[in-house]
Formats: structure tokens, C-alpha cells, sequence
């Protein structure tokens, strides 16, 4: 378990004590005066036990601690906490130690919030000691009452009596809390008359107590308190003898030791200080007051404790990851290692195979170039069969346009003759350029060109009707991406230096004019 320091306080004195191992050590008292502040100074700074990181536990048994029981209506929310602080505020005015707790819904028809309110209405007894504290920035954890620590005593000594008054004598003095159903109603602090070690005044106190609960109407007429008193084995037979039961009370004594070993402490007991201080040790509920800037080291320590933690992970998980690469790393090499061998073995089977062989005609590698340039040719060696096919679905949408002659090249459109000249012989191909590769398609197809000579319908003579002819063919081809279309030759000479002749009085006779389109196709 965790270390911590627990610090016992009353109207007079400060009892501090080290839990180490799940064990209580042994408590050193300190007076409230200007010489125990520096004695509990020099005892926090101690280099040898060093405190001034140790979590700090505040549990507080002052006569200065008031208990009201009151009725708000069931509000939740934000309005129920802006409520729950108001009437805080309006009980406690001049003290920051206050705080309430929900006892249950009342059983009338509105069913409101049974609240008890609590608060130290004396906060100077506390003031010097809270002032060292964070003079000397200790984490304080919380600040704790007796009184509502007692409720986990009860709980481990099972007391289930209904009314039930716990009596326990603490170094400030005779505590009596008040519990209806196992949760606390009403809690006082008053001196102890001690005779030979023995508290005298336990019956006195006890039946002040019964009148004042009578009294508020938290105890009816006619219901038992039961009296439960802890005490050590030896002053049980003279309490016994001074505590009578009557029509209302009925007493019950525990034995210390008794109650030491339900809380689990090896060693006898005195005051029942060690008991709550254990209690609060082991299992240290949420804060009863609220600790203000005291707490703010502690928040400190907790918020750098949770980032060295969490570096920690990290590094632990960079370091697992590591490790699990670097595993990985020498599986792969392992494996890398076995297929070098794998692919040695199979080559050598490999060379045992083609020394077996009669010797081929060609070797393996030319073999695979000749299928790689077959493949090559196969797939992107130069056809006409695509462009016919574009040419013949233009042709169908243009029944006024008809096929004289085309002619195909592979490669880039070779020039036209004008019309002066006659067109060039055939070359030979002995002595004429040689085909490259890229003409066959090695490495990439080459451009096709494709140059049409056509013949326009033209009824009547009208120039405009096949020059509309010619576009719309012209058009229909374009709207391929990869297609190329040129009219090289229109059936209508446009220039302007170009004249025209002819007789307007002649009758208009049916005719055909012809036209040339160049088309190039890049793959």
C-alpha cells in the first residue's frame, strides 16, 4: 500500500502519525502553540523520513462541529447545486469547512431531500496548522470529520440497532454520535471526567443527549437508545456498574481489542483514535470538507505521478515494439536466408536439367526476346481495320458523301502532290527506305494516317449544299479524341485569289465534286 501521513486534530493538540506497509506507526503528539508548530515543522522536514512528498490525511475531533438536519425540495441539476449552496452559504456564513450529505427522501406528499448540513464553525482552530502545511506544500489529500468517519466503525463493528448512540472516548474528548438506520442524524464532543482512568460522566452525558434528541423530535417517546460504548477490557466492569439500563436507554459495552481486531490493528487499544485513523488509512472516502488551495499540491503530485506513469507505458510499449521489430527483422533474415538456399538448390537443378538437353538451335534468353517482340508486333503492330471501321460509321451518316480512293501509311502522313504535278511511280522497295521498328510497333505503336478522296453529291449545282455535306462528314470523324481530320482539297476553291466563272442563266444541272480528308489516328 501507498505511504501516507495522518494528522489527528483537536481543539489543543495535532497527533501525527506514519502509515507504511498497511500499518499504523506510532503517533507523535504536537501542542497547539508556537513550539509545537516548530517542533511538527522540523518533524514534516526530517530528511532522513522525508514527508514533504507524502500525502497528507486531515481528520479533525473538534467540540466547534455543528449538525443540522433539514428538508429542501427534490431539485437536481444545476438549480439542486445552486440550491444545495445557497442554504449552505445562509447555515455557515463565516466558515469555508462545510459541506451536506443526502440521508433520504421525506415521506410526505412533496417527498423532499432529507439533508444534513455540517460544517467546523470554528476555522482558526485549524488556521495554523493549515498554514504550515501549505507553507511547506504538503499534498493534502483531504480534510476528514470524527464524526462521519465514525459511520464506517459502526459499519465494521455491524451495529444494526435502530436508534443507535455510539459512545467512543477520543483525545479531544467523550464523542456521542447519534445514527437512525446506520446513517448519522446528530454527533457532539464534551469532556471527559476521568476517575482512575475511567470516564464518570458517560450516564450524565448520555442522558443529555437522549433529552436533546427527545427534545428535537429525532428520537420519539418511547424509543429505546441503544447505548453502544467502546472502552478497554478493564474499564468495562466499572462502566457497567454506572451505566443502568432504563425504560429508554439500554447500554452496550464492546471491548477495544475486540473492536481493533474488526478493523484489523495487531495491538490493543486505548482511545479510539487509532480506529478511525486505520479506517481512513485503508479506504479514504471522497473529502468531508472541502480542502481548498490546500489540496492544490496534492492535484500537483497526482497530475505529475499520472504523466511519469504514462511515460512509462510509453516507453514500456516502444521498447515491446522494438523488440517485436527486431524479431520480426531476424525472422526475415532467417527466412531471406532460406530462400537464397531454396533458389541456389532450384537453379542448380536448373543447370543439371539443360546439361541433360540436347543443345538447342537458339538460346533460352533469344527465345524470350522473340516472344516479347512476337507479343510486341501482335498487339500493337499497325492495321488500317480501326480506321475503316470509323470511316465506314462516318460514311453511313452521310449518304450524299461516297468513296473514290483512300490511301494508308504507317507512320506520319506523307506530303501530297499538288495537282500540277502526276503522282509519283511506285518506288521499289530494293531501293527505297527500310521499314523501322517503330513502323512495326517495337516499342510503342506508331501513328497511322489514312488520306481519303471522296465525292459529294451536288443536285442542282448547289456548292453550299455539299460544302454543308463536307463539314457534317468532316465533324462526325473529329469527335474522336485520337483522330486528326484535315480537308487537304475542297470541291469549292475559297481563296481569294482564286477567280470564279460561269453563266447564272444556264439551267442548274446535277453534278459531283470532289474533295480530299486527311485523317491521322495517334494510338
Amino acid at each position: 500500500m501507498f505511504r501516507k501521513q495522518l494528522f489527528y486534530i483537536t481543539s489543543d493538540h495535532l497527533c501525527a502519525y506514519d502509515w507504511r506497509h498497511g500499518e499504523l506507526g506510532e503517533g507523535q503528539a504536537f501542542e497547539a502553540n508556537a513550539a509545537g508548530l516548530e517542533a511538527f515543522a522540523a518533524w514534516l522536514e526530517d530528511p532522513f523520513q522525508q514527508r514533504l512528498d507524502v500525502p497528507a490525511y486531515l481528520l479533525v475531533d473538534l467540540i466547534e462541529e455543528d449538525f443540522q438536519r433539514q428538508l429542501l425540495p427534490h431539485v437536481r441539476g444545476k438549480a439542486g447545486r445552486a440550491l444545495l449552496a445557497r442554504r449552505l452559504g445562509q447555515l455557515y456564513r463565516d466558515t469555508p469547512y462545510r459541506g451536506s450529505t443526502l440521508l433520504g427522501r421525506d415521506s410526505a406528499a412533496r417527498r423532499d431531500d432529507q439533508r444534513l448540513f455540517f460544517a467546523l464553525t470554528n476555522p482558526s482552530l485549524l488556521q495554523a496548522w493549515t498554514a504550515l502545511l501549505e507553507q511547506l506544500q504538503i499534498p493534502v489529500a483531504g480534510l476528514y470529520s470524527a464524526s462521519l468517519l465514525s459511520i464506517a466503525l459502526v459499519k465494521q463493528l455491524t451495529l444494526t440497532q435502530r436508534h443507535l448512540l455510539l459512545v467512543t472516548q477520543q483525545s479531544g474528548g467523550l464523542r456521542q454520535s447519534y445514527y437512525e438506520g446506520g446513517q448519522l442524524r446528530f454527533s457532539r464532543q464534551t469532556v471527559a471526567i476521568a476517575l482512575d482512568g475511567v470516564a464518570v460522566n458517560i450516564a450524565l452525558e448520555t442522558e443529555k443527549t437522549r433529552q436533546f434528541l427527545t427534545s428535537t423530535r429525532m428520537l420519539e417517546r418511547g424509543d429505546v437508545l441503544h447505548t453502544v460504548i467502546l472502552a478497554p477490557q478493564a474499564q468495562l466492569p466499572k462502566l457497567e456498574l454506572l451505566c443502568e439500563n432504563g425504560v429508554e436507554v439500554a447500554y452496550h459495552f464492546i471491548d477495544l481489542q475486540f473492536a481493533s481486531e474488526r478493523v484489523g490493528l495487531p495491538h490493543t487499544l486505548t482511545l479510539a483514535d487509532q480506529l478511525l485513523l486505520t479506517l481512513l488509512a485503508r479506504h479514504p472516502p471522497a473529502s468531508h470538507y472541502p480542502p481548498g488551495d490546500l489540496a492544490r499540491y496534492y492535484h500537483y503530485q497526482r497530475a505529475r505521478k499520472t504523466l511519469y506513469g504514462s511515460s512509462v507505458l510509453i516507453g514500456a510499449s516502444a521498447l515491446l515494439w522494438c523488440a517485436a521489430m527486431l524479431l520480426g527483422g531476424l525472422d526475415d533474415e532467417a527466412g531471406l536466408a532460406q530462400l537464397h538456399q531454396e533458389t541456389a538448390i532450384y537453379q542448380q537443378r536448373y543447370r543439371n536439367v539443360m546439361a541433360s538437353l540436347p543443345p538447342a538451335p537458339a538460346k533460352t534468353h533469344n527465345m524470350k526476346a522473340a516472344v516479347t517482340l512476337e507479343h510486341m508486333i501482335a498487339t500493337q503492330a499497325p492495321e488500317p481495320g480501326r480506321l475503316l471501321a470509323l470511316l465506314s460509321a462516318a460514311l453511313d451518316q452521310a449518304p450524299q458523301v461516297k468513296l473514290a480512293q483512300l490511301h494508308w501509311n504507317a507512320g506520319p502522313p506523307p506530303a501530297r502532290a499538288s495537282a500540277s504535278q502526276p503522282p509519283p511511280a511506285q518506288a521499289n522497295p530494293a531501293n527505297g527506305p527500310l521499314p523501322t521498328s517503330r513502323d512495326a510497333g517495337i516499342p510503342a505503336a506508331p501513328p497511322q494516317a489514312l488520306r481519303l478522296e471522296l465525292d459529294v453529291d451536288m443536285p442542282g449545282n448547289d456548292y453550299r449544299g455539299a460544302l454543308s455535306a463536307i463539314t457534317a462528314f468532316a465533324q462526325s470523324l473529329a469527335r474522336n479524341r485520337r483522330l486528326v481530320v484535315a480537308i487537304e482539297e475542297a470541291p469549292l476553291d475559297l481563296r481569294p485569289s482564286a477567280s470564279l466563272s460561269g453563266k447564272s442563266a444556264a439551267p442548274a444541272q446535277d453534278g459531283q465534286a470532289r474533295f480530299t480528308v486527311l485523317l491521322v489516328w495517334q494510338p
